[in-house]
């Protein structure tokens, strides 16, 4: 029995297939496990309490792990070793969200392409077609993480707590969330993962996007990516197109399209889920 996870820091995804291929149970969900973040004894806890999880763990005989938290080696060995004393029958294999990007997204295993996240947080790499390299190491929620979800979730509320959001925009926000300082200063800084509870707030452009305003944010957010991560490839643009993974990704096309044109790069395939391109990547190379 094969395991296949896609987790970011909001939720995890858990696929099992068999050793032909097919699935045979439905997709189980947890919590995000971002080792980055949460500690040994949180990550135990979100995998341990899942009654659905703890079904397989004696047959699963092979674990891929994709993850947010996992593009350094110590929280990559912190989670393989939380998983390896759980799946005690299962060769475990763990790497970064980026690599679960690449092939969720490419059109065939050998393809090269600059591949970009952008779901909860935000990165970007290129693969040559069989390497994955990354020019920038990713500092995370706080410093970078351009057109990500906690990203615009903390322009959001920036624009209106500076006054700068149109008015009918400002009514609608304040209808949709609890905006009380006391309230979001609480989830940002005494509960765990701020970066998902920012995130949330980024569903509000995709409720109103027929707004110019929401329009230009998105497209802004998008700029500063491009320019601080996307560009960091050069040469490569100039030879191969540039793929997106992540609801982020995939609600902001057009927009991402029209400042691809701008700045002058090629978009190829949008993957709102990686987790169905991980399994039949996986699938085609059993």
């Amino acid at each position: 029995m094969i395991l296949i996870t896609d987790s970011g820091s909001t939720k995890c995804d858990w696929i099992v297939i068999d050793k032909q291929g097919n699935q045979t149970h439905p997709k189980i969900r947890t919590k995000g496990l971002n080792p980055a973040i949460l500690s040994r004894k949180k990550i135990n806890k979100v995998i341990r309490n899942s009654d659905e999880l703890m079904q397989f763990k004696d047959q699963v005989t092979h674990l891929f792990f994709y993850g947010a938290g996992c593009g350094t080696s110590k929280p990559r060995l912190l989670l393989a070793e939380i998983l390896e004393s759980i799946f005690i029958n299962a060769e475990i294999d763990v790497q970064e969200d980026t690599m679960a990007a690449v092939r969720a997204t490419l059109n065939h295993n050998d393809e090269a392409a600059v591949v970009c996240i952008m779901g909860t947080g935000s990165n970007c790499s290129y693969y040559d077609g069989s390497k994955l390299h990354q020019r920038i190491v990713s500092l995370g929620y706080t410093v970078m993480d351009e057109a990500s979800g906690n990203f615009y979730g903390k322009e959001l509320l920036k624009e209106y707590f500076f006054n700068n959001m149109p008015g009918n925009l400002k009514v609608a926000f304040d209808h949709k969330y609890n905006l009380d300082p006391d309230f979001i200063k609480y989830n940002l800084y005494k509960q765990p993962n701020p970066n998902a509870y920012l995130a949330n707030f980024a569903e509000f452009m995709f409720l109103n996007k027929d707004s110019e305003y929401i329009r230009e944010l998105i497209k802004k957010g998008f700029r500063l990516f491009a320019k601080n991560m996307i560009f960091q490839y050069k040469e490569e643009l100039k030879l191969v197109p540039v793929h997106f993974a992540g609801s982020i990704a995939f609600f902001a096309e057009r927009e991402i399209r029209e400042v691809a044109e701008e700045m002058g790069f090629k978009v190829g395939n949008f993957e709102r889920r990686p987790i169905e391109g991980l399994v039949s990547y996986h699938i085609r190379n059993l």
